[in-house]
């Protein structure tokens, strides 16, 4: 696994959960794998209760199969609540990418776009583990922008299934496109083009089914 530094004020369920996820979606954690409460919390340092908790919360999306008196199990992918995730993740997005071309101030165009020179830079030079964190950063600013920050932290939670492929595809798609995606949004609220942004969202978050043979060929063994 790897473990990132605990942060300031942060619970041991919160560290738990955080690290737990983060692993999932980066596949440290894969599907179908394995996961020991006392391994967790002897490699982040915690006891059993904070682990267990983050367990239990991640089996209620369905992220974690919880088998008593045995090892806990990473589901497999499920199409089915990747589509759920995705659907959520279209209506709040669609609408907030409308909102930003509202609200957005030179300041917050300028932060999106250093977001997105960033992707560039790593996606030029093949660091490819760097894209994701940069891709949630970049939806975090949207949401930002459009004063929905709490909304963002909660739809975290089941977005973890549709997180899952993304990160798949960043290293399984040979055209990968999610980067100039993000500069056509970001272009379209620069020029407060609400219509053209949302069309862009949609697209953009839809684009893991048009990715999907690739996904499975190269990882046939996490899907359901």
């Amino acid at each position: 696994m790897h473990i990132l530094d605990r942060l300031p004020r942060e619970t041991g369920r919160e560290y738990a959960l955080r690290i737990i996820k983060e692993n999932i979606i980066n596949l440290e954690l894969a599907p179908g794998s394995q996961i020991s409460e006392n391994e967790l919390s002897a490699e982040m340092g915690l006891s059993r209760t904070p682990v267990r908790e983050a367990l239990i919360e991640l089996s209620k999306v369905k992220i974690v199969e919880i088998h008593p008196q045995k090892r806990s199990v990473v589901s497999l992918i499920d199409y089915d609540l990747v589509e759920e995730s995705r659907f959520m993740r279209h209506l709040l997005e669609c609408a907030v990418v409308q909102l930003d071309c509202e609200m957005a101030s030179p300041e917050d165009i300028k932060r999106l776009q250093e977001n997105v020179q960033l992707q560039n830079f790593y996606l030029d030079n093949f660091y490819t583990e760097q894209l994701l964190p940069l891709d949630n950063a970049f939806h975090g600013i949207l949401f930002d922008i459009a004063r929905k920050s709490q909304i963002f932290s909660l739809m975290s939670n089941i977005s973890i299934h549709f997180d899952r492929v993304r990160s798949m595809a960043l290293s399984s798609v040979k055209n990968l496109k999610i980067v100039q995606d993000h500069e056509n949004i970001v272009s379209a609220i620069a020029r407060r083009d609400a219509a053209q942004a949302r069309d862009l969202m949609e697209q953009h978050l839809s684009r893991y089914k048009i990715d999907a043979a690739a996904i499975r060929e190269k990882y046939p063994q996490y899907f359901v």
